[in-house]
């Protein structure tokens, strides 16, 4: 007797092929994704159908292969229509060329006007000869596609085109295949599956009803780190004491915890920590606080006399209250003697990655869209990480977390 219950659709697969000749493991792949029980739109680019036909997709697809924005009858706006529909658009092989479209936002054929026109994970599988895949153009556009969560699977070393040897060679057909069936259950980068707790801005410490005690913290670091991580597919929670805009394709996924002074942030912080797989304080913490009026200071009555009290340590209470397999990062922002005060707070707080940056650089730490940091790890050995954005930097630290992650922290 026939079910009551229509069998679900199978995922739809977008396999976009361009010009390479890597184009013709291609087929392999597609014919692996429709055994599985896959939905496949293969769209090629022009360059692509010289080294193997658009017919031959065909053949093996759920659909005819596209090779065009314009022409096609039955969908006249094929790029949304296929960028919509998609659970997952796959690019093996990604060229030089691809992937510099795609990461300057360029929609000049169908395949990058998909790329653009979806909101389905993507992942692409890199293919060129060795001294393109070195350039540092290609290699930054990577980066920057990384940090916006596409993912990025390759390439390999071996035999290339032209007979030489080397990295550069498309990762094979099963290869990605078994990525593909992970994606589609729900992988979307290494931070799948973490709790990411991270901690943004600096603290305002209340001197009386109208004024502060702060610092020159924009939260810019802590925010991207937040964004990144998420991106990266971690469940991220934010607390932060700025109100700057998350990005529209993260913003309904990071839970985000306002807090104002130094106590708050401590609770707020170790409230959360014990759920969380890794905490990244990022946030500039005031290290004093004062007794606040209850009514606005006036001038005319003298000189108000302010006693100051330390706040509480929230890193080393974190680290106090680790849990095992915990990863947590600290921030240390130092204007003099850098290299020696950061290796003290490494020592002083048992954190498993230090993030140091000397605020007194141009265009470093507070106030800048960008940021130069050197990593310091439980070994006190360095990684210096160049001036850079801010979500660049982001993803070096988070690259670090997911490998700490993988091997299990202390």
């Amino acid at each position: 007797m026939p079910s009551a219950t229509p069998d679900p659709s199978p995922p739809r697969i977008v396999l976009g092929v361009s010009g390479g000749i890597a184009a013709y493991k291609s087929v392999e792949l597609l014919r692996r994704l429709r055994d599985a029980g896959f939905h496949v739109a293969p769209v090629l680019t022009p360059d692509a159908t010289r080294f193997v036909g658009a017919v031959t997709f065909s053949a093996l697809a759920s659909e005819p292969a596209r090779t065009s924005l314009f022409g096609d009858t039955v969908t006249p706006i094929p790029h949304t229509h296929l960028g919509q529909g998609a659970d997952l658009v796959v690019v093996a092989p990604a060229t030089a060329h691809l992937i510099a479209r795609y990461a300057t936002g360029l929609a000049d054929d169908l395949l990058t006007a998909t790329l653009l026109a979806t909101r389905a994970p993507v992942l692409l599988c890199p293919a060129m000869h060795t001294e393109m895949w070195e350039q540092p153009s290609v290699q930054e556009n990577l980066a920057t596609l990384r940090r916006r969560g596409v993912m990025v699977l390759g390439p390999e070393s071996g035999p290339l085109a032209g007979g030489d040897v080397g990295a550069g060679r498309m990762a094979e057909p099963e290869a990605i295949f078994e990525l593909v069936e992970r994606i589609v259950r729900g992988y979307r980068g290494p931070l799948t599956g973490q709790r990411i707790l991270v901690s943004a801005g600096g603290t305002r410490e209340p001197i009386d009803p109208v004024r502060v005690i702060s610092n020159r913290s924009s939260g810019r670091q802590g925010h991207a780190i937040a964004e990144v991580a998420c991106r990266l597919g971690a469940a991220v929670t934010l607390v932060t004491t700025v109100d700057l805009e998350l990005a529209l394709d993260v913003v309904r996924s990071v839970d985000v915890v306002r807090v104002a002074t130094a106590a708050q942030m401590h609770d707020a912080m170790l409230e959360r920590t014990g759920e969380s797989d890794c905490v990244i304080m990022a946030a500039a913490v005031a290290d004093f606080t004062v007794t606040s009026a209850t009514e606005k200071l006036k001038k005319g009555a003298g000189t108000p006399q302010l006693s100051f009290e330390p706040t509480a340590d929230i890193l080393h209470d974190l680290v106090a209250k680790r849990h095992a397999g915990q990863v947590i990062v600290g921030f240390a922002a130092e204007t003099t003697d850098v290299a020696a005060n950061a290796l003290a707070k490494l020592r002083s707080k048992g954190v498993d990655l230090l993030v140091v940056n000397d605020v007194a650089s141009p265009g470093v730490g507070f106030e800048h869209a960008t940021n130069e940091v050197i990593l310091l790890d439980r070994d006190e050995l360095a990684e210096t990480v160049t001036l850079r954005s801010k979500s660049a930097v982001a993803l070096v630290i988070l690259t670090r977390v997911a490998s700490l992650l993988a091997q299990g922290a202390p």
